[in-house]
């Protein structure tokens, strides 16, 4: 009799466990249905590689309509818990009506801390040990589908650094599935690119970064291993190659010019296709209009999250 008491206690507690583990990790967002599937909230998640990935579903998603989605990619040494706590992605996910999922890069440390992305020549373990994020993304957006409704024309890829060099391999190997790209701070370094359609791309760089510079090579304080990097593409030769790939060979247009930064765009005469340069004098190897990272005061000439949204959300169907 007293073992079966203790039984069920043991039961009893791995319930509770087990109801706990299950609950978005904001609770007091998840009491908010959204009529879409998932309640409001963050919550994470697995794939059949064991890797993990954050979603936040906003309270703001329209009801009964399919949601865009953007997936964010942190930079090189980071995580997804940093990246959806520091980069402003959730708020801004919440004003706009978006869904927006934290991928986790490849780490060998607890908790997935010091991650990063095989984006072609670079970075870290993941390059080294060929980890196939391809396959990981794809995944990602596949096990969210099946918790939402999701707009299969309004999928959307962006990233710091190594998570923006993953964002330029993505509208290579995934056209067919991503709409358009934008990446701060990272630029092209993929083995090969053949996109199978055109996506549109827009890159965000400083011309002090330190890190990845912006005529090519590594600064000196992109790594403390100088052996877990490359040497960078430039900005230049990045532009350059979407231009190719995008067969955008005209004259760009003007289409910011602020005090700190500017906005060079190349685009189809449809207006289908867009390629956007958009460079900052000072920043550094940091997150325009974000907070201070690391020592790195970022511009505030713009804010990246605003302009990225603002691309994505102009793309044609």
């Amino acid at each position: 009799m007293k073992l079966s008491v203790q039984f069920a206690k043991c039961v009893t507690w791995f319930t509770v466990v087990a109801a706990v583990w299950a609950l978005p990790l904001w609770a007091e967002t998840a009491k908010t249905p959204t009529g879409n599937g998932l309640q409001a909230g963050e919550y994470q998640r697995q794939v059949a590689s064991q890797r993990q990935y954050l979603l936040y579903v906003p309270k703001s998603l329209p009801v009964g309509r399919a949601a865009p989605l953007v997936l964010f990619f942190h930079g090189g040494g980071g995580h997804m818990a940093h990246a959806a706590r520091a980069y402003g992605w959730r708020q801004t996910a919440e004003r706009e009506g978006f869904v927006v999922a934290f991928p986790n890069g490849y780490s060998r440390f607890p908790g997935g801390r010091f991650a990063s992305w095989n984006a072609g020549t670079c970075c870290g373990d993941a390059r080294d040990k060929h980890i196939d994020d391809i396959t990981f993304v794809k995944d990602v957006i596949a096990d969210i589908q099946q918790q939402l409704p999701i707009d299969q024309n309004r999928i959307f890829a962006t990233g710091m650094s190594n998570g923006g060099m993953l964002a330029h391999r993505l509208a290579c190997e995934m056209a067919g599935t991503f709409r358009a790209i934008a990446a701060v701070a990272g630029t092209d370094n993929t083995l090969s690119c053949q996109p199978a359609r055109p996506v549109s791309v827009l890159h965000i760089h400083a011309l002090d970064d330190s890190h990845v510079l912006f005529h090519g090579g590594a600064g000196e304080d992109a790594f403390r291993d100088q052996s877990k990097v490359t040497n960078f593409t430039s900005v230049p030769d990045t532009i350059k190659g979407w231009q190719q790939r995008l067969q955008l060979q005209g004259a760009p247009e003007r289409v910011l010019s602020v005090a700190g930064a500017y906005a060079d765009l190349w685009r189809r005469d449809d207006g289908r296709i867009q390629l956007q340069l958009v460079i900052t004098t000072t920043g550094g190897h940091s997150w325009p209009g974000g907070k201070a990272v690391r020592g790195k005061t970022p511009s505030q000439a713009i804010d990246a999250n605003t302009l990225i949204w603002q691309f994505f959300n102009s793309q044609l169907p």
